[in-house]
C-alpha cells in the first residue's frame, strides 16, 4: 500500500488572522462542480456516499477547505476507529493515483489541499483541483463549509460532463480493501479507495462523470449474514445519505441524469451458505429497478450484473431480467472465479485489489459500449 500523507489541520473553530485575509468561496457557490448525491443547506454542502467528488478552479498562493465530519455512531469507541479519507488531484484528471490523501475528521476544521511550495514553483496560472471521498458512508458524513485561497480568485470549474454513469451495489463498488496487500488482511478505512474500484475505472475509460450508490454488505433482498433484516439496497437507494433513512433523494435540480445505471448485487444475498427465495430476490431487485426508472424515465437503460459464479444466483438473475415487465433492462453474467487470480488479484478480506478491479472493468466494457451507443474508446483501462 502506498504511503499516505495526511495534511495538517491548520486551525479549528477559532480561525487565524492569516486565514481571515484569504479569499473565500462557500461550498454552495455555483463555480464549484459537485458530482454525486449531496445536500445543500444554506452555504454548506453535505454528503456521505462513497466516491462523491468536487472540482475546483482557482489562482492563488494556497488552497484550503473548511469542513466538518460527523460520525453517525454515537458509541465513542466505534466512532474513534472511523475516519473519512479524501483523494486530491492537482492540475491533473482523476486517476488511480491521487497526488495527496487527506484525513477529514473533527468539527469545523481547515485542511490544506495543496502544498504552498507547489503553487510557488508552478508556472500554471489557473489550477484545477479535484477532491473525492474515498471511504463509504459508514465512516461518517462530511459537510464542506467553504474553500479559501490566499491572494487569488476562484473560477468556474469544469461542469458536469455530457456522459454520466450510475453504479448501485455493495463493497466491490466502494473499493473495499482495494489497497490491502493481502487477501487475508483485515479491512481498515485506509485501504478503501473509490478511485481504484471498477466504477471509477469504467468512468475514466468512457470519459464520464459517475456516482456510486453502494454500501458494503448490502443485498437486493438479504444482506450479508442477514444483517439489517428488512432494510436492503432498494431501500438505501432512495436516500440522500447512505446512513440516514429520513431524507429521500430526488434527482431534480442536481444536473445528474445518468446515461446508464449498473447494478452489481447478489453476492451478499447468497452469503454464509444461505439464500432468499427466488420470489423474494426478484421482488427486491424489481423494486430497485422500478425506483431507477421513476428517477430517470421508463426507457432508461439498466444493466444487471450477476455478482458471482453461483449457479442458482445466475439462474435467479437471468430469469428476473428475462421476465422483467420494465423495458431496456439487460443482463451480464460475470464469473470472477474464472478471471480473478486468488493471490495477485485480491485485497482485504478476499475482495479484489486494483488489478482485480481492472479485470472486472474489462468484462463490462463491451456491454456498456453497446447499450449506450458510446462504442469502444481509445483509452487505457485503469
Amino acid at each position: 500500500m502506498k504511503k499516505i500523507f495526511f495534511s495538517a489541520i491548520l486551525c479549528l473553530l477559532t480561525l487565524s488572522p492569516l486565514y481571515l485575509k484569504a479569499e473565500t468561496i462557500p461550498a454552495s457557490d455555483t463555480r464549484l462542480t459537485f458530482v454525486g448525491r449531496i445536500l445543500t443547506e444554506g452555504t454548506d454542502v453535505s454528503f456521505d456516499w462513497t466516491a462523491v467528488y468536487c472540482r475546483i478552479a482557482f489562482s492563488g498562493k494556497s488552497l484550503t477547505m473548511r469542513a466538518s465530519d460527523f460520525k453517525y455512531d454515537a458509541d465513542p469507541k466505534l466512532a474513534a476507529t472511523r475516519h473519512n479519507y479524501f483523494n486530491v488531484w492537482i492540475d491533473a484528471p482523476m486517476s488511480a493515483e491521487p497526488h495527496r490523501i487527506i484525513e477529514v475528521t473533527g468539527a469545523d476544521s481547515v485542511y490544506e489541499l495543496i502544498d504552498p511550495q507547489y503553487l510557488k514553483k508552478s508556472k500554471i496560472k489557473t489550477h484545477q483541483v479535484i477532491i473525492q471521498k474515498r471511504t463509504e458512508g459508514e465512516q461518517g458524513k462530511v459537510t464542506i463549509h467553504e474553500f479559501a485561497t490566499d491572494k487569488g480568485v476562484f473560477y468556474a470549474a469544469e461542469p458536469l460532463r455530457e456522459r454520466q454513469m450510475e453504479f448501485i451495489g455493495a463493497s466491490y463498488d466502494c473499493g473495499y480493501g482495494v489497497e490491502a496487500t493481502s487477501r487475508k488482511a483485515k479491512f481498515t478505512p485506509e485501504t478503501e479507495n473509490a478511485s481504484r474500484s471498477f466504477p471509477a475505472i469504467l468512468a475514466r475509460y468512457f470519459n464520464a462523470d459517475y456516482m456510486v450508490i453502494a454500501h458494503s454488505g448490502m443485498g437486493a433482498a438479504r444482506n450479508y449474514n442477514s444483517k439489517f433484516a428488512g432494510y436492503h439496497m432498494p431501500d438505501r437507494y432512495l436516500q440522500t445519505f447512505d446512513e440516514d433513512s429520513t431524507l429521500r433523494w430526488s434527482p431534480e435540480g442536481t444536473g445528474m441524469k445518468p446515461d446508464i445505471s449498473i447494478i452489481y448485487l447478489g453476492g451478499n444475498d447468497f452469503s454464509v451458505s444461505m439464500q432468499p427465495s427466488y420470489e423474494k430476490f426478484r421482488d427486491g431487485y424489481w423494486r430497485l429497478i422500478r425506483s431507477i426508472k421513476d428517477y430517470y424515465g421508463e426507457d432508461h437503460p439498466v444493466l444487471c450484473v450477476s455478482s458471482k459464479s453461483h449457479s442458482t444466483l445466475l439462474d435467479y438473475m437471468r430469469e428476473l431480467v428475462n421476465t422483467c415487465p420494465m423495458p431496456n433492462v439487460h443482463f451480464l453474467a460475470t464469473l470472477p472465479a474464472l478471471y480473478l487470480d486468488t493471490d495477485e488479484d485480491q485485497g482485504a478480506n478476499f475482495h479484489p485489489n486494483y488489478l482485480g478491479h481492472q479485470k472486472f472493468a474489462y468484462a463490462y466494457i463491451p456491454y456498456i459500449a453497446t447499450i449506450t451507443g458510446w462504442g469502444l474508446q481509445d483509452n487505457p483501462v485503469k
